[in-house]
């Protein structure tokens, strides 16, 4: 090496919060969570279908936003007739319920059924004490910053949903 060659230095660390570390865990997580939603599927005869729907009848907004088969249909990006059939399945499986919107009976609620949210409690029961196992090591004040990010990261990710559309 001549006098002016300077040796190549090594690449710098990935930054413990640069955009990497985040991307290498929340893959890691997702990959966790999917194995165990799989598992749960297959255990009960459900496919990846069924079980998109069942947490997106299990988050929606309560009673002042109750879930729709339109509206579901439109969040899963699935066509009218994937829909009722996805519908009909956990329908006779007994996970959920169609019910009439008391106010106008032409609309359609659709309801997690109690005896299926019973299994799925005791199924992800598991998940729920790891779960709180981890945020015991963090503060109120860590936990606050990690829930907010989160809440952000989902809004990104509608949006980018959304735009895709």
């Amino acid at each position: 090496m001549s006098g002016s060659e300077t040796p190549a230095s090594p690449p710098p660390e990935e930054c413990p919060t640069g955009l990497q570390s985040f991307a290498v865990q929340l893959r890691r997580m997702t990959a966790e969570f999917n194995r165990i939603v799989q598992e749960f599927a297959q255990e009960h005869g459900l496919h990846h279908t069924d079980m998109q729907a069942l947490i997106a009848i299990l988050d929606a907004g309560g009673p002042d936003e109750p879930m729709t088969p339109g509206r579901l249909r439109k969040q899963l990006n699935l066509t009218s007739g994937a829909m009722t059939a996805c519908l009909d399945r956990l329908e006779r499986a007994g996970h959920i319920r169609r019910v009439r919107a008391v106010d106008d009976r032409r609309v359609v609620h659709l309801e997690y059924a109690e005896r299926a949210k019973g299994l799925a409690r005791e199924y992800f029961r598991p998940l729920a004490r790891s779960t709180d196992a981890a945020r015991e090591r963090f503060t109120s004040d860590e936990l606050r910053v990690v829930i907010r990010f989160l809440g952000e990261l989902n809004q990104e990710l509608t949006l980018l949903r959304r735009h895709g559309d």
